[in-house]
């Protein structure tokens, strides 16, 4: 990957208190996990949006009961609806504007208890669109017809705006899932159900799990804890069989799409209608994860029309993103493709041919905004060549030139307008907790509707510094941030906590306001310590060569990384060398009993929250990803399985994690503290029973207070 000087693209920025004069209060712990999203969040506007596919601008007042327009851009507003107008005309009793979703500019659709509500703002009149069923979950509501799909247990129904519900499956067989998300919800997959764009037809991925082994949890909240089984396809075993179903909702018949072509297994993934209600397109994927076929299938028959491109990689191939078909053009559309080492778009037609790549640069991009006026440029949001800041970009349609419009350093979000002329830009940086503004498509700043004060003037914060370091192959740049005491003293000794996670899709530091860091971080710097992230090799934002070089290895690439970060800190005369913690979860967690057990010595405490510690119980899709199959790949399967070094401990390690996890099973930390009990290691172990795989609500400050004080008391010992 080619080398850029940070001195460049970022610089050295550095979060300092205010005046020592000033007086300000100690951030506790407390306020630090359970607040940091509502008292310590930035301001923000409420409801800004555009209205429909216009130029024209929306918020809510302050107080929320207030719908505000205003034609230049911001500047000036109006008022266009009251909440009592609401009340009066669809018989309502809202204390507030609801969130509401533009149909066309006059119309809009929201959503109260169970019912969908659809309202004219220029005739001042609205009816009830639509009633949500109170049993079942994955609601879906196709916005055109007003009809919802949804599931009860493992079948998928429809509910239609007349009333009637219709059973879209019916199958007893509990191995048979449909309407839900499949693959784990790898591969981008969210979702099971799909509208065509006149919602005349229900798309929805089903699978058959048969092959699939349960995996019992325990349920403790019965008076007899009761056995909750999950199916866990585990790497190497028997995995779901996909398939993708298409519901005719005239004929209410359905047509299953023909994907098997003699393939035992394989993954369904980025489905994409048509513009014609006539294809569906879809990424069929092998077992082994390293061939991409993008198909065309006939809805009518469910056979594939042609292969229209294949993808291959020796390592792997991940596609994440549907087609994006170009509006008014129904025969061609975008591709996301990490082809040439970065994510970027490609333009083909439906029969096929490449007619050119449309964005480039060693920056990934990640998402399509739309197109201006003219249909000939199409605007993007992406990294820059540092990974750390997120930025507005245009590409012509017909040739790879991508220009950068935003011109703030920063991580951006941005919204665009119908003719693409304007854009709200929501973006924050390391000193900038938010600023809400309006540019045009050159990236001018037309209006800044609101620069958010900092919510922690008057707390104690630590200073935060990001700055780069060599990987472990002496050429590759990491970037690392360093959390600092508001009272910091060069002249005294630090103790030291390593956060981390160093894993696929996932990326610690950004410049963004705070780094990324949670509030946490900032409190446990006050008692005392430096805290350091480093960004190894394997995460986000940096290319396939970057995020790759993990391949059949998990763990020892970024094993070395971070020990090149424990090899930084231990030059700076302010560390305390004899006092470092690590701490992470899930991916953090498995580096962290990493770390504890393949490096021991380097810290004295270590907390592992959800841990895999054999990625033989992990999952097909995301395990046999990066790891091949156990078969295939036995040398790297010793090695990184943490069972194999349990006798190398030295220091502290507490394993937590919660008893129902369904992604990280049970079994890894269970079967750890098993060989630690055979090697003679004394280890703490904590579980939160109910808990999947996150500790989250109430209950995360229990969490936090727990993991923090015991790294205070064992550092101490």
């Amino acid at each position: 990957m080619k080398r850029f000087p940070i001195v460049f693209f970022l610089f050295l920025f550095v979060i300092s208190g205010y005046s020592q004069d000033t007086i300000k209060k100690d951030l506790t712990l407390e306020d630090a996990v359970l607040r940091r999203f509502s008292t310590y969040y930035p301001d923000y506007i409420y409801g800004l949006q555009w209205r429909a596919e216009s130029e024209t601008l929306l918020k809510k007042s302050n107080n929320l009961d207030v719908l505000l327009i205003s034609n230049d851009k911001g500047i000036n507003w109006d008022t266009l609806l009251k909440v009592t107008e609401l009340n009066e005309n669809l018989d309502l009793k809202l204390s507030r504007i609801p969130s509401i979703s533009w149909i066309d500019y006059d119309n809009f659709l929201f959503k109260n208890g169970f019912d969908y509500f659809k309202y004219n703002v220029s005739t001042k009149s609205g009816t009830k669109y639509t009633r949500f069923p109170i049993e079942g979950s994955n609601f879906d509501l196709c916005k055109k017809t007003g009809n919802i799909a949804y599931t009860i247990n493992n079948n998928l129904y429809l509910k239609k705006t007349n009333g009637d519900c219709i059973s879209v499956t019916n199958y007893k067989d509990k191995n048979i899932v449909s309407g839900q998300s499949i693959a784990r919800n790898e591969f981008g997959i969210t979702k099971g159900t799909f509208w065509s764009p006149e919602g005349n037809y229900l798309a929805f991925y089903q699978k058959d799990e048969s092959n699939v082994k349960d995996y019992p949890l325990v349920d403790i909240t019965t008076r007899i804890a009761t056995l909750k089984s999950i199916k866990y396809p585990m790497a190497g075993m028997g995995s779901e069989k996909p398939k993708v179903g298409i519901y005719n909702l005239k004929s209410n018949k359905t047509v299953y799409l023909n994907t098997t072509e003699g393939q035992k297994d394989h993954y369904l993934t980025n489905l994409a209608w048509g513009p014609q209600e006539k294809y569906v397109y879809l990424a069929v994927i092998n077992r082994e994860q390293n061939h991409l076929w993008f198909n065309k299938y006939d809805i009518k028959t469910g056979e594939k029309v042609k292969t229209l491109f294949e993808e291959q990689n020796p390592k792997y191939v991940e596609p994440e993103q549907p087609a994006w078909f170009i509006p008014g053009k129904d025969d061609e559309f975008l591709w996301f493709s990490r082809r040439d080492g970065f994510n970027h778009l490609y333009r083909y037609n439906t029969e096929g041919k490449l007619l050119n790549k449309v964005t480039s640069g060693e920056f990934p991009v990640h998402s399509i905004i739309g197109m201006d006026d003219s249909k000939k440029y199409v605007y993007v949001t992406g990294a820059d060549e540092t990974g750390l800041n997120e930025y507005l970009y245009i590409s012509k349609l017909n040739n790879d030139k991508t220009k950068k419009i935003s011109r703030q350093f920063g991580v951006h979000n941005y919204r665009k307008s119908g003719k693409g002329d304007y854009f709200i830009d929501i973006y924050s940086d390391l000193k900038t907790p938010r600023i809400t503004q309006i540019i045009n498509k050159k990236g001018k700043i037309i209006n800044e509707l609101l620069i958010s004060q900092n919510p922690l003037a008057d707390v104690k914060t630590g200073s935060t510094e990001l700055f780069d370091i060599l990987a472990a192959d002496n050429k590759t740049i990491l970037h690392a941030r360093m959390i600092k005491p508001y009272d910091f003293d060069p002249s005294k000794k630090y103790r030291v906590l390593v956060y981390l996670y160093g894993g696929p899709h996932a990326q610690m530091i950004r410049n963004a306001w705070m780094a990324y860091a949670p509030l946490w971080m900032h409190y446990m710097a006050n008692k005392g310590y430096i805290i350091f992230t480093v960004d190894n090799r394997g995460s986000a934002n940096r290319g396939f060569v970057f995020e790759s070089v993990i391949h059949r290895h998990l763990g020892l690439n970024e094993m070395r990384d971070q020990m090149k970060g424990v090899e930084y800190l231990k030059k700076l005369p302010y560390v305390d060398t004899t006092k470092m913690a690590i701490h992470g979860w899930s991916f953090g967690g498995f580096m962290t009993t990493t770390m504890m057990l393949r490096q021991p010595g380097t810290f004295k405490v270590g907390v592992a929250g959800g841990p895999v510690i054999n990625w033989k119980w992990y999952e097909v899709m995301y395990g046999e990803r990066y790891m091949d199959m156990p078969l295939e790949n036995p040398e790297g399967y010793k090695e990184n399985n943490l069972l194999n070094y349990a006798d190398s401990l030295k220091g502290n390690l507490m394993l937590v994690i919660g008893s129902v996890d369904p992604v990280v099973v049970p079994q890894h930390s269970m079967s750890m503290i098993k060989k630690f009990v055979e090697a003679k290691k004394q280890v703490d172990f904590f579980t939160y029973p109910m808990h999947e795989h996150n500790v989250r609500g109430v209950d995360r400050f229990n969490l936090m207070e727990k993991i923090l004080n015991y790294i205070d008391e064992k550092l101490d010992d």
